[in-house]
Parts: C-alpha cells; structure tokens; sequence
C-alpha cells in the first residue's frame, strides 16, 4: 500500500499535476521550486484519496530516491527500471528505489560503464528533485602560490610506509560496506587512528559523522584555523568498499583505502610538522560512497544548510594504480575549473609530478556532492579513465596489485600537503 501512494507522486511529479492542481506545473528544465512542487505533489494525492508524509523526513529506512542520467539508464539491467521515473528534465531523471536495490545498481553502473557509483542517492524526495536544478556557482576567488618554503618542508614528511600500512589494515576488513558489521568496524578503526593524532594538540578534534538511515559512520578530523577558523578546506575520501552486491569480501585497497590512508598521512604530516592553519582543515572518511554517494551528500549538504564558509574541497578516490604515462589526473566535470588548475599550478611549482584531465561523468564520487552544493571541488585520480586498476570493485583488490607498496599514492599525499598550505593560509 506504501508503494502504490509513493508511486502515485511519482505519476504527479512526472506528468507535472495535469488539471489536478492548476496553480503550480514545475518546470524541471529551467528549474524548479522544489518545495512548492513536492507540496503540490501532496495536495494532488490527499484530493485522490492519498496520505503521504511530510517530504522532508524519509518515508522509512528501507526507501531512498535516487537521481541519474537518463541516457544511463537504457543501458542499464532492465529489471530494475520497470518503474517510471518520479521527475526528469532533459539529462536527469529521479527514481524510487529500496536500499536493498542500490547496491545492485551500483554493480550494474560498474559492469557497464566501467564507474561507480554514477548517480546520488536520497534518504528525501526533497533532496533528490533538488538535484533538476543547476548547481549554485561558488564566488570567484584568486588562488596565489606563495607558501614555497613552507610546502617543500613539509611536502617531504609523508611516508610510504605509513599509507601502506594503513591500507593493508583497512583491506583486512572482509569488507567495508556502508550497511554491514565489518563496515561499522573499519569505520570505529579509523576514528581511533585519527584520535591518536589528536592527542595533545587542543586545536585538533575527531567525531563521527552519524547518517540517519545506515549504520556506517562518516570521520572527521578538524584542526581549527588560528586566525579565520570560519573558513573551512575540506580533504578526504570514501572508507566504504564493495565487490559486486551483498555481504562479499571487498578488500578495497585501492577503492578506497588508497585514499582514505592517504588523507590519514596527509594530516598527519601536517600536524607531526608543526603546521597550524589559519583557516580550519577537516579530514573527512565518508561512508557510503559507493551506494550513491550518500555520505558525502549528507555532509556537503549540511555544511551548506550550517552556512559553513568552505573554501575548496579536494577528493581522494584511487591513488596507488599507476596504470597511465602521467602522474595524477584531473576530473574536469562536476568539478572547479579554477581550483583544479589550481592544483596543476601546485603540482608544476612544487612537485616532480606530471598532470593531466579525463572525465568520469555524473556522480561518480565525492567531489560532485560538494559540487553541487555550491562549494569548488576537485577530484585527483590515480590514471586515466580507460586504464585505472582493472581489479576494482572484486576480491581481487588487494595491495600486491598496485605493487605491493603506496609508492603512487605518495604522490597524492605530497600533493594534498601542497594543496592544504597554500590554500588553508
């Protein structure tokens, strides 16, 4: 009966209410009153007999909506489209799906376009139809270099070993999956190594990040800025891991313990180094990334509610397979044009590293929840899109792929140092 209501404002949503509320027709292309449309949506259903809870809670924890390429979705298995899309505009569509579904459709989005997750996951209605609308622009801002005895200090303090070993410990996980005990786990394990790094420094915290609707926890570490704390740079990337759907070993030691171990072993350079910001640093672990990027869209979009300040952001997704000719890559849609050149100014100043750009499409990790919450987001990845690690997503990612060592991912670390300094002054 829950299902048949909810489908009922999917009928509304997408046919746009026809006669049955004649003073609001959302125009999804050229943008849409979200609120206005979803109370529309209820008001069409209560006339027809309906009862349908208020849109900004979740309808329950077995219930999300999720946001896609329409072109996507014709490639796609079949079986789990046999539903009309709640709302679309020209590119994207919304759908209604159970949890228990996006897991299954994540491993179909891998196995056909070689990516993953590729669309955003809601716990609301609300929030999903929020994602027709353009994303806000972040102001414009210069990005100067002048930090270069302070970045090539402390540039050189991040250790191989140290990334190495914590991928190692958080590929021992059966697996890290966002709904399972082992993912809960590797989520506690985490949280503990941060707090060593803590310790005895007063302006240094960590706290999880709790998500309503799934057990695993998000990480945060924040070293609070000493003269601007208000303004925020954010550093981080996803703890989950997945292989195929359901409870499988899923070491994920290059998706994405590589950059989880590597945002551990940039802040612990910063702050084994003496480096104190001006503006706060948060070292964020999201949880369920591969699941529609459900973590890092929770926390982007209470930053963004809290009117957090957020001065850039720099995703670490794959880090350790160096599959392609040059060193990092940078993923140049639903991302900042400015900041990632930015980041290519860093590189060319300071590191012995070459550079370039691919795309990955929509949705496809971290950076793109800060994207479009209005924040400058980048992504740095480990090859080009065609030959990253082959044995991702599969029992078969495990360290000795990538070479037994974090040498690649070293790179990244020394980079995000770089990135942190000069942006966090």
């Amino acid at each position: 009966m829950r299902f048949m209501k909810l489908s009922l404002v999917a009928g509304l949503l997408a046919c746009g209410f026809g006669p049955v509320n004649a003073g609001y027709t959302p125009d999804f292309n050229g943008g849409v009153d979200v609120k206005a449309a979803v109370q529309a949506a209820i008001e069409a259903a209560a006339s027809a007999g309906g009862l349908l809870p208020e849109p900004g809670r979740p309808e329950s924890a077995g219930r999300v909506w999720i946001s896609m390429e329409r072109g996507d979705v014709s490639a796609l298995d079949g079986a789990l489209f046999k539903r009309a899309p709640v709302a679309q505009n020209k590119r994207l569509a919304v759908y209604e799906f159970e949890t228990d579904e996006l897991d299954q459709l994540s491993d179909g989005m891998y196995r056909t376009f070689a990516r993953a997750p590729g669309f955003f996951a809601h716990d609301t209605l609300e929030g999903a139809l929020e994602d027709l609308q353009a994303a806000p622009q972040p102001p414009a801002r210069a990005y100067t270099l002048d930090q270069a005895a302070r970045v090539k200090e402390l540039a050189a303090l991040p250790r191989e070993e140290g990334i190495s070993a914590a991928i190692r410990a958080l590929a021992a996980f059966k697996n890290r999956g966002y709904r399972y005990a082992t993912g809960v786990d590797a989520s506690k394990w985490l949280q503990k190594e941060w707090v060593r790094l803590a310790e005895n420094r007063p302006y240094v915290s960590v706290a999880p990040f709790k998500h309503a609707a799934f057990p695993q926890e998000s990480v945060i570490l924040t070293v609070l800025g000493s003269a601007e704390p208000e303004k925020v740079v954010v550093l981080g990337g996803h703890l989950d891991s997945v292989a195929g759907y359901g409870d499988n070993p899923a070491p994920g030691a290059d998706d994405n313990a590589s950059g989880a171990a590597v945002t551990q072993e940039i802040a612990r350079a910063l702050l084994e180094g003496g480096y104190r910001p001006a503006k706060t640093i948060k070292f964020i672990a999201f949880a369920a990334e591969e699941a529609g990027l459900r973590g890092s869209g929770e926390i982007a979009a209470a930053f963004k509610k809290a009117g957090v300040r957020v001065e850039g952001m720099l995703n670490l997704d794959m880090t350790n397979y160096k599959g392609s000719e040059r060193d990092i890559y940078f993923v140049s849609d639903n991302s900042s044009p400015e900041q990632n050149a930015f980041l290519g100014r860093l590189i060319d100043a300071y590191l012995p590293y070459t550079w370039g750009t691919l795309k990955c499409g929509y949705g496809c990790s971290d950076h793109a929840s800060w994207t479009k919450n209005g924040y400058p987001a980048s992504y740095s990845f480990e090859s080009t899109f065609e030959q990253h690690n082959p044995f991702i997503h599969k029992a078969t990612d495990t360290l000795d792929k990538c070479g037994g060592n974090a040498a690649h991912a070293l790179k990244f670390a020394r980079l995000g140092v770089a990135y942190a300094v000069e942006l966090a002054k």
